[in-house]
């Protein structure tokens, strides 16, 4: 009865997977997405929003957009206030160009309300599948490098650099030795294929991290505090203005094209690609759009999926049960925020990296002696976390591919999509 149950909500296959495994993978994702709670609150408070707010707004509209990716798409990936969106909203439009966080939330509503469009319409998908196989399956492996690096830096592995823009940080402090031991911890886990090797190690890091100093536990249970602040505050005489228009479409790019680069390379990571063809785009397109929507209303910046639940799709989760414990999660941290908070980004760093390994498996399936079809994934690739943008490598990935093939003669390859496409990505350069 509750298989049946679990099969008619979540796609629940008791062939493939079990609950407990689901449970682990929830667990594990929001471990390694519950960073986002503490910054994004930081990022989007400078331009004047209330912070406690903003914390109780980000766990709520997390909630809400991984219950509709669960109950509707039935997928095992967790969604929030994507990271870079929120820097473009509070760091350019709102710092550079001057405008009122106000001003940024409408144009936020705005584009939910166009991706709500594009995504019945079905040109969403039809852009997922304009993409060459070579280069979705690229973005997969730059998105693990992207991943990998990200962890490097929350490690204090990986530091910035006048000269060389990057270097090597300082080994012995107590803060990289104790992302050294949770990452050994986990790999040897990992290696003796213990269930739940991910969020066993984010634990025992947890606990190391007490005697360095690192983990502090501020207490367990704590009030939410009220949106009101930030609820429903738009600025509707300024949606004509030409600001508006290139803030929307800015915004529209950005979180099409991360998301899209994130799904394709969670769908492939977690075997649910067969034969090329990617099943039920449309439905998790659907939850970012409505979370993207619900999130302006609450008072965010766009909701993405993450990359981050890979970590969910590396232990085992497959179905939409995966979300919904992530989204329980989310709810769950409004009251249990100081323990939540608790877990230091040292914890997560080594699960960053190690998922970056493992999402990196696909480029097995690149053609690497076909070198009209690997040097534009090797581009892709690189770019990704290079530029720190997977937007960015889906551009200059199909962009490359489209000169390469059409400059050497193959340009029976080359889609009509892929060359609307590829207008579309230079005028995007060209306003960038």
């Amino acid at each position: 009865m509750m298989n049946q149950l679990l099969q008619k909500y979540f796609r629940f296959d008791p062939a493939k997977t079990t609950v407990r495994t689901e449970i682990i993978a929830g667990v594990s994702t929001f471990l390694t997405m519950a960073y986002i709670l503490a910054v994004n609150p930081a990022i989007l408070g400078i331009t004047g929003m209330d912070k406690g707010a903003l914390f109780a707004t980000t766990a709520i509209t997390s909630g809400i957009a991984t219950l509709i990716m669960a109950f509707y798409a039935k997928m095992p990936f967790g969604l929030a206030p994507g990271m870079g969106i929120n820097a473009f909203f509070a760091y350019t439009v709102c710092l550079s160009m001057g405008h009122t966080w106000q001003f940024a939330l409408t144009a936020v509503l705005l584009e939910g309300l166009i991706f709500i469009l594009l995504t019945v319409t079905n040109v969403r998908e039809k852009i997922v599948y304009s993409l060459p196989p070579s280069i979705q399956k690229a973005i997969g492996v730059g998105i693990g490098l992207f991943i990998a690096f990200i962890g490097l830096q929350n490690a204090g592995i990986s530091v910035k650099n006048d000269a060389t823009l990057v270097a090597l940080g300082q080994i012995f402090q107590p803060s990289v030795l104790l992302v050294i031991v949770g990452l050994i911890s986990t790999a040897v886990l990992l290696v003796k294929n213990i269930p739940g090797a991910l969020l066993i190690g984010i634990a025992i890091t947890t606990i190391c991290g007490i005697p360095f100093g690192l983990t502090h536990f501020d207490g367990f249970v704590s009030t939410p505090p009220s949106v009101e602040p930030i609820f429903m505050k738009f600025e509707w005489h300024n949606i004509f203005t030409v600001d508006m228009v290139m803030v929307v479409f800015s915004f529209l790019f950005m979180d099409l094209f991360d998301t899209l680069g994130t799904l394709v390379s969670l769908l492939y990571k977690g075997g649910f690609v067969k034969d090329g063809k990617m099943p039920r785009m449309k439905e998790p397109f659907f939850a970012d759009a409505m979370g993207t929507t619900i999130g302006a209303c609450m008072g965010t910046s766009a909701i993405s999926t993450y990359v981050e639940s890979a970590a969910g799709v590396s232990v085992g989760g497959k179905s939409g049960l995966t979300a919904f414990v992530i989204a329980v999660c989310f709810f769950l941290s409004l009251f249990f925020a100081p323990l939540f908070l608790s877990i230091p980004a040292q914890a997560t760093a080594p699960v960053l990296i190690l998922v970056g390994f493992l999402m990196i498996s696909c480029i097995k399936e690149i053609d690497l002696d076909d070198y009209a079809e690997a040097i534009p994934a090797f581009i892709c690739i690189i770019t990704i976390p290079l530029t720190y943008s997977i937007a960015n490598g889906i551009v200059f990935g199909l962009l490359s591919y489209v000169l390469i093939n059409l400059i050497s003669g193959k340009f029976k390859k080359i889609r009509i999509e892929m060359y609307l496409l590829s207008v579309f990505f230079i005028v995007m350069l060209l306003l960038h």
